[in-house]
């Protein structure tokens, strides 16, 4: 008898995920308004460039997802190829580059009228950085939720974040300088090392180290169980912060979401849709095509809201941009989610590798003795 597929459901945070972000804009700018003694005392907490208390709070939600990235994993990159490759096209040749035409069609010309040439830069900025973080931990939840492979899952963020290193500087520059934006270049490299790599380097030493001690079940199961409400907590309160010091910014546009949203919008599921087309033609398995595209459609925020705050401040039009992809992300994932999942028959099925391998009879091999898939 064939026992029906278990169902898979987000849990309360991240299911609503957009609507916290929503009630963080509320209490933000409530604050900003009711306190303000208290939120220009947090503003003037800053040191070259970087505002300590948003600091410290964005460390607590990038720690814990470095340290789920197990590098070992990438020891099988070269094992089914195709997947990976689709997935580094749209990340770094594809996304940040239509993101930037998108937001100069939009905020440069389509909405000039209604936002001005200021703020029209400040959204441009936040909307590129925006596209130059890909990928998140939250895509092993959808990767959860349309069946994927988690092995490789793991290896498609994994690699995304040490090609992070060294190209998110570098892109950011090049297209805030074709667009005529001036870039402090020392404050973005400040928080690349600030925000990648100094938390990269603590979660590979701290897991390596908590491996050896306790091992594997402890640390997923109590370790990293224990600091996910700390994550969740910082995230809110990061954003509590960012919405006081926005206060009279969005109490004055708050069309302008609307406006920085919809760019957004199209190119998540622009990037989305030819990470999963491309998948399709590639003949790359349903559990690798789905994250795929997945990762093509998510942005690192914690990385984007940061960077945004470090180059341009806490009450600019960047951040202000870099939070909104915060606002739709949730809403536009799960839409991608339920897409993926219904159009599970466009793939081949009993394939775990690319065909036209010449080791076809190892993989079909491997194929076989797979366990099968719900």
């Amino acid at each position: 008898m064939t026992t029906a597929p278990a169902i898979k459901r987000l849990n309360l945070f991240e299911r609503y995920l957009s609507v916290w972000v929503a009630l963080c804009i509320v209490a933000g700018v409530a604050l900003g308004k009711l306190s303000p003694a208290l939120v220009g005392a947090l503003s003037r907490m800053e040191v070259s460039h970087v505002n300590l208390p948003v600091a410290v709070l964005i460390w607590l939600m990038i720690y814990p997802m470095m340290l789920r990235i197990d590098f070992a994993a990438l020891r099988d990159v070269g094992r089914r190829p195709t997947g990976i490759l689709v997935v580094l096209f749209v990340n770094w040749f594809v996304k940040p580059f239509s993101m930037a035409v998108l937001g100069w069609l939009f905020f440069k010309h389509l909405f000039a009228g209604i936002i001005g040439p200021a703020l029209g830069d400040q959204y441009l900025a936040g909307t590129i950085i925006l596209a130059a973080a890909p990928c998140t931990a939250m895509v092993f939840v959808w990767s959860y939720l349309t069946d994927g492979d988690p092995a490789y899952t793991l290896v498609q963020v994994a690699l995304n974040d040490l090609i992070m290193l060294i190209a998110f500087a570098p892109i950011v520059i090049l297209l805030l300088g074709v667009s005529n934006i001036t870039v402090p270049y020392d404050v973005l490299l400040y928080s690349v090392v600030l925000y990648i790599v100094i938390p990269l380097a603590a979660g590979a030493v701290s897991r390596a180290t908590l491996l050896r001690a306790r091992g594997l079940a402890w640390f997923e199961g109590v370790f990293l169980a224990r600091l996910k409400p700390v994550t969740i907590m910082a995230l809110l309160a990061t954003l509590v912060i960012i919405f006081a010091f926005q206060g009279e910014v969005i109490l004055g546009k708050l069309s302008h979401i609307v406006l920085i949203a919809i760019p957004l919008l199209i190119q998540v599921y622009f990037n989305s849709g030819l990470a999963y087309g491309l998948a399709r033609w590639f003949r790359v398995p349903h559990s690798v095509a789905a994250p795929g595209a997945l990762i093509g459609a998510s942005n690192f925020f914690e990385l984007a809201v940061a960077t945004a705050i470090s180059v341009f401040g806490l009450t600019s039009g960047a951040t202000l941009a870099t939070v909104v992809g915060v606002l739709v992300e949730v809403p536009v994932m799960l839409s991608v989610c339920s897409f993926c999942n219904r159009t599970r028959d466009w793939f081949p099925t009993g394939l775990d590798e690319e065909p036209g391998s010449a080791m076809q009879a190892a993989i079909g091999k491997a194929a076989a003795a797979a366990p099968p898939r719900s």
